[in-house]
């Protein structure tokens, strides 16, 4: 199996954690989609213009907030609770990220958490994509 058919398993099985979960996407470190999509049946709430941009200014975030590390910490997720859709990213490595979108009811406590461990084997892997 290749890089990008391991990639797209595992945000197949992250899709498939909670009905709730509408995306689950691999961005690289300029903002381009390496893996994943939305839920099949399920249509983007942005124009793929929109989700380019969307990726580009992801990527971006990520990289800003590794400045903080050294005082914080790594991060492991950042969550935004929107209006229409809950959007979390997870950092992966080489400022690649993994950006999962959900319904706005969705159980955010405990998914997160559920998501790092699907994900962690991956975080190691990446750096060699």
């Amino acid at each position: 199996m290749d890089k990008i058919e391991e990639i797209e398993k595992i945000c197949q099985k992250i899709i498939k954690l909670d009905i709730k979960i509408r995306s689950a996407r691999i961005i690289n470190s300029r903002g381009h989609l390496m893996a994943g999509g939305m839920k099949k049946g399920l249509m983007s709430l942005e124009a793929q213009k929109q989700d380019e941009m969307m990726f580009m200014e992801l990527a971006l975030r990520v990289r800003m907030r590794r400045e903080f590390d050294h005082q914080f910490g790594e991060v492991h997720f950042s969550m935004s609770y929107r209006e229409k859709v809950i959007v979390m990213s997870f950092p992966l490595s080489n400022d690649d990220v993994l950006l999962i979108s959900s319904e706005k009811d969705w159980n955010f406590g405990k998914m997160p958490f559920k998501i790092l461990k699907i994900i962690m084997p991956l975080k190691s892997k990446m750096s060699t994509f």
